[in-house]
């Protein structure tokens, strides 16, 4: 070690409180990258567990292949596992209790698809013959059938055909039946004997609603013949873009017509076909990530640049006995060098750490809350080592080169009076006369110091502005994503949807034990003539480019008219704010009107809210019933618009543009249902319950002929997403506070340290510890306000490119997140304060001689 490295060390050690800021400052920042890093790996990693543990591991899946044709997908070089998947049709159990589920579906699977798919066995073991299957529990706990391992099963095994349809039923159609029965037949195609060798619990992939309990057969590849077809589903050997169009060329190598990709997994993988999903993942990952980078170059940047400046009069007192250039900038890399040494490691194992506590709290409230069967790890790729170190080797390396290169370039004299730092020309100090009109004689003391001594100031501010950009873009950021998370998942506000009886039948339901909440509503399908000045601009666009029918000018929307019961109308009215009386008038019919709407727009890929209709309360639509058999219309009494709303009652889906949904009283609904006019009414009844299972049970004990649709899990897996986003999201949210507040604090208190001599100066001359106070207090005024000024502007750059990047794939308006700049202004303000009175607290009592002469180095 030369003798410039030596004396390097030793500053180090001599100033160790200011050796340790810069050492905690790279920790923070390097601990943020990693732990970031680590966050979206890990939380990428438990998304695609979950995936496959409810749906298997797969890839892509061909349909309806031939033997020659699955030779051919098992010798590509793509296929890394081949799953084969045969659903051989329905059986008829006998002796079901469940008359909803009076089904044996019968699955096929070969060995490896054992393996792929969540397949959880209770007893025995899986079948390794062509006539061996596993059973499902819930045909003895369900049905009420007892069978037993080792027992016989004879099977004649068909389709469920309704006649009139083309396609068979599947395990997603319910039961199909009316009022008169079941209206479905089983067509039996063949016969066959198994003997059972195990059971397996409920399979997750089995709806809640299907018809047909699940028993799992074995098929073997060897045993196709040309007959045969069966699907086949491909775990790829490399999952990335290429993944789509090699599957394109094998289905047209093989004259392969059906091609299905396992999405939900894929996704997780950062593979999607969607070029509009990609562009905004991508674009939304680099903004994010250049909020973090600049946020953690800045940590570092200002650490180093206020170090360097304090070592000035060092480097100034060895270039006077000698040091080259070189050498100066030589020693300050050789301090970034040891720096860096000592805060990455630390950085690296602090963030992982982090994490990993972090995980630990997640994992049990997740369970606790949601019975997620899977658990957040921490994941550590490579990669995200590797970033994290090169850009914390990269951003210390420019944050010691700028400052040292600029030490090395000034004089011995200019380093060791530090003069370099401080503009003392007129221009330079000038002040507005009215900063001490207004403000007095302190005020324009604290700006004057500000600007004599400016890079220190523009390093400050610079601090606070990353902060705002900071907070204010991430804040955005995970608002965005929870909107689009929002948009991308249905409105499943419900437990259970029975449909299919009566008005007085479906009653009955909402006072089984169990249930927490229930809306009985009934539906009408009308339309209605809007005027054009009504239309929004996205259906004024559709008119237009495909030129629609238009009646004197006016659009026919589409109307779903929906009657909610009395207790679960009054309820709704309260919740929007409107007062239920004003409904109940029966002489002036009067409706609520869900004029924002959302939905999917499949030709663009994009999931739109949009306005329904431009309109206000007091205007009326004219609605009009259609016999569609004899093409007659039937004019409606005028229903007038009493309350507008952007929320849904349980169980409603809004309509697409140029739909309109109208809410009114179940009273007004009968009030239409006139002796000369009965129109064509939909009653639906939606619950939610403590125990939907239990729920869904009694329910079909009572009444068969209904439809029992629970989609409690589907619900579930929504809350799940949902909640580990917001984890996720505002989990980042509190690292980059913590990270502003640090960087802030790091700034401030180094300034402040820095800036004793010049204290000592103005309490020599007569400078009251009152007026001092009020002159720091106007120097924290005129931080805020200066960050404000230009933090606000930058941030609203940053979060129109991300508003703009997901454009791509959600369509909604621009929300300006005004209470989170409330809180960013009110939080500038309170820690700029605070940081400055926790720094001259510690300077405060000190002797003014000790001051003037007081030494850095």
């Amino acid at each position: 070690m030369n003798i410039m490295n030596k004396l390097t060390v030793r500053h180090l050690k001599k100033n160790k409180r200011r050796t340790l800021i810069t050492i905690i400052g790279v920790i923070i920042s390097v601990a943020m990258i990693m732990a970031v890093a680590t966050l979206g790996v890990s939380f990428l990693d438990l998304m695609k567990r979950q995936t496959i543990a409810t749906s298997g591991e797969w890839h892509v899946e061909y349909s309806e292949v031939n033997k020659e044709q699955v030779e051919s997908i098992a010798n590509d070089e793509s296929t890394s596992k081949l799953v084969i998947k045969n659903d051989r049709g329905y059986a008829k159990l006998k002796g079901s209790e469940n008359n909803n589920k009076p089904y044996l579906f019968i699955r096929e699977y070969n060995a490896q698809g054992f393996k792929q798919f969540p397949i959880e066995l209770s007893d025995g073991r899986l079948p390794q013959a062509a006539n061996e299957v596993v059973i499902s529990e819930e045909i003895i706990n369900d049905a009420g059938v007892a069978y037993n391992i080792g027992e016989k099963l004879t099977l004649d095994i068909g389709r469920r055909i309704v006649e009139g349809w083309i396609d068979p039923l599947d395990q997603d159609n319910p039961l199909e039946k009316n009022k008169s029965g079941v209206v479905e037949e089983l067509q039996v195609d063949e016969a066959e004997t198994f003997t059972i060798v195990g059971m397996i619990e409920r399979p997750i992939w089995e709806p809640a609603w299907s018809p047909g309990y699940t028993v799992i057969n074995y098929v073997d590849r060897k045993l196709l013949t040309q007959q045969d077809s069966v699907d086949a589903m491909v775990v790829m050997d490399k999952v990335n873009g290429s993944l789509y169009e090699k599957t394109e060329r094998l289905a047209d190598q093989n004259n392969i017509e059906t091609v299905k990709f396992h999405d939900d997994l894929l996704r997780y993988y950062g593979v999607t076909d969607n070029d509009n999903l990609r562009r905004t993942l991508y674009s939304l990952a680099a903004i994010i990530m250049a909020v973090i980078i600049i946020g953690s170059v800045s940590l570092i940047y200002n650490a180093f640049a206020i170090s360097v400046s304090e070592r000035a009069k060092h480097l100034g007192m060895l270039s006077s006995v000698g040091a080259t250039k070189k050498q100066k900038r030589n020693s300050v890399f050789f301090e970034g060098a040891i720096i860096g040494g000592i805060s990455i490691p630390i950085g690296i194992v602090a963030g992982l750490a982090g994490i990993a506590v972090t995980f630990l709290f997640i994992n049990s409230f997740i369970e606790e809350a949601l019975n997620v069967t899977e658990k957040l790890e921490v994941v550590v790729t490579p990669w995200s080592v590797v970033i994290a170190c090169v850009v914390s080797i990269m951003t210390i390396f420019m944050s010691s080169y700028l400052p040292a290169r600029k030490a090395s370039k000034i004089s011995a004299i200019d380093a060791i009076r530090q003069s370099q730092d401080i503009k003392l020309t007129r221009k330079a100090v000038k002040t507005s006369k009215l900063v001490r009109k207004i403000f007095g004689m302190e005020a324009e003391i604290g700006l004057k110091n500000l600007k004599r001594n400016k890079r220190r100031y523009q390093a400050t501010v610079f601090s606070l502005v990353i902060s705002i950009v900071l907070y204010l873009s991430v804040s955005f950021f995970t608002a965005n994503i929870s909107k689009s998370v929002e948009l991308s998942l249905d409105d499943i506000n419900y437990d259970i949807q029975v449909s299919g009886g009566t008005l007085e039948e479906l009653e009955s339901f909402t006072h089984l034990d169990g249930v927490t909440g229930a809306n009985l509503q009934t539906q009408l399908q009308l339309t209605a003539p809007i005027k054009e000045e009504a239309w929004p601009e996205a259906l004024r666009d559709e008119v237009e480019e495909q030129q629609l029918p238009l009646d004197n000018g006016k659009y026919d929307y589409n109307v779903s008219l929906y009657g909610l019961d009395s207790s679960s109308f009054q309820e709704y009215a309260e919740k929007i704010g409107a007062d239920s009386e004003n409904f109940l008038d029966m002489t002036k019919p009067t409706a609520i009107v869900i004029d924002k709407i959302k939905y999917q727009d499949f030709q663009e890929g994009r999931i739109i809210e949009a306005n329904s209709i431009n309109t206000t309360i007091g205007e009326k639509i004219n609605l009009v019933y259609t016999n569609y058999e004899s093409n007659e219309e039937t004019s409606l009494p005028q229903m007038e618009i009493g309350a507008l709303t952007d929320q849904v009652p349980m169980g409603i889906t809004t309509s697409r543009i140029g739909g309109l949904d109208v809410i009114i009283s179940q009273k007004t609904m009968d009030q239409l249902m006139t002796d000369q006019l009965e129109y064509p009414v939909d009653a639906h009844l939606y619950i939610n319950s403590s125990d939907p299972v239990a729920t869904q049970k009694a329910i079909e004990n009572e009444s068969s002929d209904m439809y029992v649709y629970n989609v409690y899990q589907q619900k579930q897996n929504q809350q799940q997403l949902i909640l580990l986003m917001s984890v996720f999201t505002y989990g980042f949210i509190a690292l980059i506070s913590m990270i502003s507040i640090a960087n802030i604090f790091n700034t401030i208190s180094t300034s402040i340290s820095l800036r004793k001599r010049e204290f000592a100066m103005l309490k020599s001359v007569g400078m009251t510890p009152k007026g001092f106070n009020k002159m720091i207090n106007y120097e924290s005024i005129f931080y805020g306000v200066k960050a404000v000024l230009y933090g606000l502007p930058i941030s609203g750059a940053v979060m129109a490119l991300m508003y703009w990047s997901l454009r791509s794939t959600f369509t909604y308006g621009f929300m300006i997140p005004w209470l989170n700049i409330i809180y960013v202004i009110a939080a500038i303000f309170l820690i700029v304060s605070f940081a400055m009175l926790y720094s001259i607290q510690k300077i405060k009592k000190e002797n003014i001689i000790e001051g003037l002469i007081q030494e850095n180095i």
